[in-house]
């Protein structure tokens, strides 16, 4: 694929680009833009694609060709073919083929008979000399349907061409013929749309050779007729002619040169002209684009060094072979283990703090003071059955007797019942840290990770001695229980004994019977939890349920619209309230609980229950902790509930007046000193945890782990790498040198490139003005051509006049025609070949002659607006007329001597080397 030779020289500078990133794993996002070209039916446009690319794949043909639209991928590689998207796996490597395919694949979509699709063809071309573009052939702008084409047609065509040049990052090569009228360029026009600055916008002109003989786009070309901020560039394609006698992109190239540096009205500026500068233009346009990407690039690249070099740091001088680096780092990695396990559960600052969830420390605090106080109230007797166990009591310790007194017996045998079923909770307590524990020790390893065996072993010795005093702590905790059921202490000073209870039974049984109420309401209305939680069944009238914002006192719970807590909802009371938990509902992930009255009065207005739900188990085990706190605890299950009915009609239903004063006064022994045992228990438990289990695994961490690491084996195998380690090693030290030779490859390519500006907006008020009030730039009438020939050496004639007054700075009026005048003589016709004539010197002069017969000071006046050091408005216009917008042919005003002496001895050069003659039709 050759022709495009500034896309060449790109392409070594994006591929080191690339390479380097690639290396990093960064995705380089260049982003180039695609490049769409845009214009009438048969303008050239696939012709100039074609040229870009510098490969002949595209269909060519009169009429409309471009029948669907052709998003053309190419793509760097090493390798030359081509892919379509619908053909998937099939490769190209003839691109005749490919032409094939594309007419094919059109005609299956919109048939043989003209019509469109704005359905694409992709296609991906690789090759090593293209770089990674997008190019758009797009159906050429038409009118009056045809064939099989809809009647909205342009309609049609315009939205399919607007649908990808409204995008930023497209160039838009506005395409016009030119022996058509600029004024009325579709493309321009679509352009202006999308892009009013013009910033994206370059005309391009085709068909230079195929002007009717006397005319030129030279005013055009010049950037004077219409101006664009990116002006105008000319390109000859190759005719159809050309085309079937298989005339190759490098020929073509040629002869488009020829044809620049032959034509008078061209060759001044041949070197703005042509395809080779048309893809310098776009070849710059990308140059700019990628400079203007590299500095995002680089500020990400700096960032990305900064962050790799703290890392690298500790492996700049690492030799995993070195037996006393082994041991330093295990050293490291113990006293880093260490500190970690302390800072976790002692919560003295970490540097990496959990924000998401309770962790170590705080969630064993958590254990201890609300899940291990709920636990044991779960646990707590309930009334009805406790009464129902004491009379059986006393009616089994009198026998057959009737007795008289009280006995202490039945009281030693109840409160012996409720001390053992602390066992459980307090066990429970303790399987409970343990795990947190485990959760600890593997979280403070994970900065081992990078010695997968000494991880391993370090948890494996923590556990098993963990494990061991778990075992020692269950012992002791049932030991202290043991300890509550040898001896009942009625002698408490907490104990109301039975002489209180005889002398104040109206208090003390009140005491009893609210003893949990005035334990958690002493102290008023005290906030005890706020949050939020989502209430359920109050929510259903309304559309479903609503998250609200809870503040729960020790005597209330109210609920607010938010945090603020500025629009209060409902206040209820807690006096009589119940907990019992809720099943999740269908496709819920929330967990539920709720508050009702026992009595089964309603708690809310027509509502039984209040139905609450948080996100986690956690959040709910917590409020009902809280709960707990202020007097409201858990219903009792439906099976002692149904025992305790069963049960009260067989033993309580029958009580003398005895029997239930006996009854009455055990039930408020057992509940007095049930509340000092219990005290005693949520005290100790947590304290000999914490002295069994946590305060010993520390003192084991900080003084015999190393010993027990050194006596577990060989410790070079121990501290053996991961392959994983290892590789994220090399892998860091790689991005490492990667980031800094990317960095030096855009400090190279920013000093190797150089970025054009954007060339200034363009003022064509006055233009626009003089194309209304200038007769001479309107279409010609069809009655047939009205061109002037070009005026003969001393035959001045009625063309001889001098130029028309008008100041030097602003353009002057129009030569108007002159009644009296002679007609302008018709030039003689051109032979189609006439042999090539060597460069004169003479020329300039008689060129000078040309403009009205002046020679001088006079010629000079009408030298053209490109001459060096002339202004644009200093010249006195051309005799000019528009074949559709186009100016019929004068000899030039005298030009520089450096410039006619270049033009001219490169001009021979070329027709020396060629037989064909400088003016013959390259069609």
């Amino acid at each position: 694929m050759s022709g495009n030779f500034g896309m060449q020289q790109l392409i070594p500078i994006v591929n080191k680009l690339q390479d380097a990133f690639v290396q990093m794993g960064v995705h380089m996002s260049l982003d180039l833009p695609q490049i769409a070209v845009v214009g009438g039916q048969s303008a050239g446009k696939s012709s100039v694609l074609e040229n870009f690319v510098g490969r002949d794949f595209l269909p060519r043909g009169s009429g409309i060709v471009t029948r669907r639209p052709l998003i053309l991928q190419l793509i760097h590689g090493n390798a030359e073919y081509a892919e379509f998207l619908h053909c998937k796996g099939k490769k190209f490597v003839d691109f005749n083929e490919v032409r094939a395919e594309i007419e094919a694949e059109t005609d299956r979509i919109t048939g043989s008979n003209k019509g469109i699709s704005p359905v694409p063809i992709n296609l991906r071309v690789y090759s090593p000399n293209v770089l990674n573009l997008t190019l758009i052939d797009l159906p050429g702008l038409t009118k009056v349907p045809i064939g099989d084409q809809p009647v909205d047609i342009e309609q049609q065509i315009k939205g399919m061409i607007f649908q990808f040049i409204r995008r930023e990052s497209c160039l838009i090569l506005a395409v016009t013929p030119a022996n058509t009228d600029l004024a009325n360029s579709d493309a321009l026009k679509l352009a202006k749309e999308v892009d009013p600055q013009g910033l994206r916008t370059i005309g391009v002109i085709t068909k230079l050779d195929l002007m009717d003989e006397g005319t030129d786009a030279r005013d055009v070309l010049e950037n004077k007729l219409l101006p664009l901020r990116r002006g105008y560039i000319g390109v000859v394609n190759r005719s159809q002619k050309d085309i079937d006698g298989r005339k190759d992109i490098a020929a073509a190239l040629a002869a488009e040169r020829k044809f620049f540096l032959s034509h008078p009205s061209y060759r001044h500026m041949a070197d703005r002209l042509g395809t080779p500068y048309l893809q310098r233009v776009l070849n710059q346009q990308l140059t700019n684009h990628i400079r203007d990407t590299l500095p995002g690039l680089r500020d990400k690249l700096q960032k990305q060094l900064l962050a790799l070099e703290k890392d690298v740091d500790q492996y700049k001088h690492f030799r995993p072979d070195d037996p006393s680096i082994k041991t330093k780092a295990m050293l490291q990695m113990i006293q880093t283990l260490q500190t970690d396990f302390e800072r976790t559960i002692e919560g003295s600052g970490s540097a990496q703090i959990n924000t998401n969830e309770l962790s170590g420390g705080a969630k064993i605090n958590r254990l201890f003071h609300e899940r291990f106080p709920f636990e044991i109230v779960k646990m707590e007797f309930d009334e009805k059955e406790l009464r129902r166990e004491i009379a059986f009591a006393i009616r089994n310790i009198h026998g057959i007797r009737v007795g008289l007194f009280t006995p202490d017996m039945a009281f030693e045998a109840i409160v012996k019942k409720q001390i053992a079923r602390l066992k459980e909770p307090s066990l429970k307590c303790v399987d409970l840290v343990v795990s947190e524990l485990s959760n600890v020790v593997r979280i403070c390893t994970e900065r081992m990770s990078r010695y997968p065996r000494l991880r391993e072993e370090t948890e494996r010795i923590i556990m098993s001695y963990v494990r061991s005093r778990e075992q020692m702590c269950k012992d002791q905790l049932v030991l202290l229980i043991d300890c509550e059921l040898a001896y009942m202490n009625t002698n408490h000073e907490d104990f109301i004994g039975f002489a209180n209870h005889e002398c104040m039974p109206s208090s003390a049984q009140n005491q009893s019977e609210n003893s949990a109420k005035s334990g958690h309401r002493a102290l008023g209305n005290q906030v005890i939890r706020k949050g939020y939680m989502c209430i359920h069944n109050l929510g259903i009238m309304k559309g479903g349920s609503k998250d609200y914002w809870f503040v729960l006192t020790a005597e209330s719970i109210s609920w607010f619209k938010d945090e603020e807590e500025r629009e209060k909802k409902y206040m209820l009371p807690l006096d009589g309230l119940k907990l019992r938990d809720l099943e999740q509902g269908f496709m819920s992930r929330r967990h539920m609980f709720a508050l009702f009255n026992p009595e089964g009065r309603n708690v809310y207005k027509d509502y039984k229950q209040l139905e609450l739900s948080c996100e986690t188990q956690d959040d709910v085990d917590s409020w009902k902790a809280s709960f707990l706190r202020a007097g409201v605890y858990p219903e009792k299950t439906s099976e002692a509930a149904n025992g305790d009915e069963n049960s009260d009609t067989s033993g309580t239903s029958s009580m003398d007046p005895q029997l239930e004063r006996q009854v009455e006064t055990i039930r408020n022994l057992v509940d007095s000193y049930m509340r000092i045992v219990t005290k005693t228990t949520r005290d100790l438990v947590p304290k000999t945890i914490m002295m069994m289990i946590i305060n010993n695994a520390k003192d084991f961490i900080n003084g015999e782990l190393l010993a027990h690491l050194y006596a577990s084996g060989d410790q070079s195998q121990m501290m053996e790498e991961s392959p994983e380690e290892a590789l994220k090693r090399e892998e860091m030290l790689r991005m490492y040198h990667a980031c800094k030779e990317a960095l030096r490859i855009i400090g190279d390519v920013s000093m190797a490139t150089v970025s054009t500006p954007v060339p200034p907006p363009v003022k064509n008020d006055w233009l626009e003005s003089r194309l209304d009030s200038n007769p001479r730039l309107s279409p010609p009438s069809p009655g047939g051509p009205r061109r002037a020939a070009p005026a003969q050496q001393g035959s001045l004639g009625s063309r001889g006049a001098p130029p028309p007054p008008g100041g030097a700075g602003r353009p002057a009026p129009l030569l108007p025609s002159r009644p009296g005048g002679a007609p302008p003589r018709p030039r003689a016709a051109r032979p189609a070949a006439r042999p090539a004539r060597p460069a004169r010197t003479h020329e300039a002069g008689r060129r000078g002659r040309g403009r009205g017969g002046c020679d001088g000071p006079a010629a000079a006046a009408h030298a053209p607006a490109d001459q060096p050091g002339r202004r644009p408005g200093r010249h006195q216009p051309r005799h000019q007329r528009t074949q559709l917008g186009l100016r019929q042919i004068q000899p030039s005003g005298a030009e520089h001597a450096a410039e006619v002496a270049r033009a001219a001895a490169e001009r021979a050069a070329i027709l020396s080397a060629s037989s064909s003659p400088p003016f013959c039709d390259t069609a």
